[in-house]
């Protein structure tokens, strides 16, 4: 019996304070962010307004964003909650399905206050079928990469102010290149490529998806032996700006046989190379203002295809970083390259409303009541609006992005935007 009652004085003034010492412990640490080396273990809501709180059951340790570093899966959709639906009342949820809910707020200037941008509820209010099987091939410009690799822009540099008619015979060397898979790899295109691969192979694990280059494309390898019929449903391309004739032909002919072409960055088909298979090599044909026959170069076309690309991929290319402001931009996105719609038959899906420097000085310039620039700014802005946007063709579909995907690759509203215009897009089985 005094065991019995010494083991309970114990345990009122010992054990009990202990255990509620660790409780009032433990409250404290779940509201403070714990950190590893110095570093937190997850985002908080006081973290950087460019990242958000994890909202995955997965904790993983903080790493400093890099240009150089790909994002996993996990940071590049934090601000994505992936939901099962489970079985319920609602008759319009499928078992096992899952959506994307978009937790991030849209920031509208005009009307100082934060909502949640409509074209993502719009874009994701279908739930979407995650178990689909959809053949997808990424081409990497390998062609464009090799025209940057100090070949094709120090010549353009060196007899840029070469007249018209003249012919230029030195350093026509530079005019060939070396295509390699170090220098695709590394470009900027290649590396958004395997960023989205990774994730679409996450997010859609029973479809198949490959990596190829502009070779590949211009063999043909995107068609079937037996039948030359499409061997993929969609293909996704990027800085395609140095294609060959072969290779346009094959791309055309895959959206004309029911194929979808998914455009991610501006200026594409801008120029006509030749491609050397046993010598591995890209030498300049036509476009970007040059013309080369391989014994003389002289002042050409800029855009090699200009009206053929109207017509079946509807747009053409712009300019380069030369100022244009985009008034709807969810994206945060720094004008670099972009397609502007010359196609009467594209059907815009989201148009980030850009204003272009002759705009800007026309809308400075006017008077408000003057009819007459108010239709010139008009027209200029008719003439060059850029927008995401899809053009049918034939049997087949092309949708291009509209601006340089690349550089707001990892941004998770972008992200999400993507993902929604593929599973929209790409067939169904």
């Amino acid at each position: 019996m005094f065991k019995n009652r010494e083991w309970t004085n114990i345990r009122k003034k010992t054990i009990i304070p202990i255990l509620a010492t660790l409780l009032i412990l433990s409250i404290g640490l779940a509201n403070t962010s714990i950190k590893v080396n110095g570093k937190p273990l997850y985002f908080t809501a006081a973290s950087d307004r460019s990242t958000n709180k994890l909202t995955t059951a997965t904790v993983l340790p903080y790493t400093t964003p890099s240009s150089k570093a790909l994002p996993s899966l996990t940071r590049s959709l934090s601000s994505t909650i992936i939901i099962k639906i489970k079985a319920g009342n609602n008759n319009n949820l499928t078992k096992g399905h899952s959506f994307l809910l978009d937790t991030n707020l849209h920031h509208n200037p005009s009307k100082g206050k934060s909502t949640i941008s409509s074209t993502f509820k719009n874009a994701v209010h279908n739930t979407a079928r995650f178990d689909r099987k959809i053949n997808i091939a990424f081409i990497k410009p390998s062609f464009t990469a090799a025209a940057y690799d100090n070949s094709f822009y120090v010549f353009y540099k060196l007899y840029q102010n070469t007249p018209a008619g003249k012919s230029v015979t030195t350093n026509l060397n530079l005019l060939t290149s070396k295509v390699s898979s170090q220098t695709t790899d590394s470009s900027s295109s290649a590396l958004a490529m395997l960023y989205l691969s990774k994730n679409i192979r996450s997010l859609l694990p029973g479809s198949n998806t490959v990596i190829l280059t502009d070779a590949d494309v211009d063999g043909g390898n995107i068609f079937t032996t037996k039948n030359k019929s499409n061997k993929y449903d969609v293909l996704i391309i990027g800085h395609q700006e140095y294609v060959t004739q072969h290779e346009y032909d094959n791309l055309k002919q895959f959206v004309a046989s029911g194929g979808t072409m998914i455009v991610l960055d501006g200026n594409i088909f801008y120029a006509e190379v030749k491609y050397d298979k046993n010598r591995g090599t890209i030498t300049l044909v036509k476009g970007h203002s040059w013309a080369f026959n391989g014994r003389s170069a002289w002042k050409s076309v800029a855009e090699r295809w200009k009206d053929e690309t109207s017509q079946w991929v509807g747009s053409n290319y712009l300019c380069y970083r030369c100022g244009i402001i985009f008034d709807n931009d969810p994206f945060e996105y720094k004008q670099h390259e972009e397609q502007y719609i010359t196609n009467q038959k594209d059907r815009i899906l989201f148009n980030y409303n850009a204003l272009i420097p002759k705009q800007l000085k026309l809308l400075s310039a006017a008077p408000p009541s003057s009819s007459s620039s108010t239709t010139a700014e008009q027209a200029e802005q008719a003439k060059h609006i850029i927008a995401t946007y899809e053009l049918s063709y034939q049997k087949g579909k092309v949708i291009v992005i509209g601006i340089y995907s690349d550089d707001i690759i990892t941004n998770s509203k972008f992200d999400k935007y993507f993902y929604t215009l593929l599973l929209k897009y790409a067939p169904s089985f």
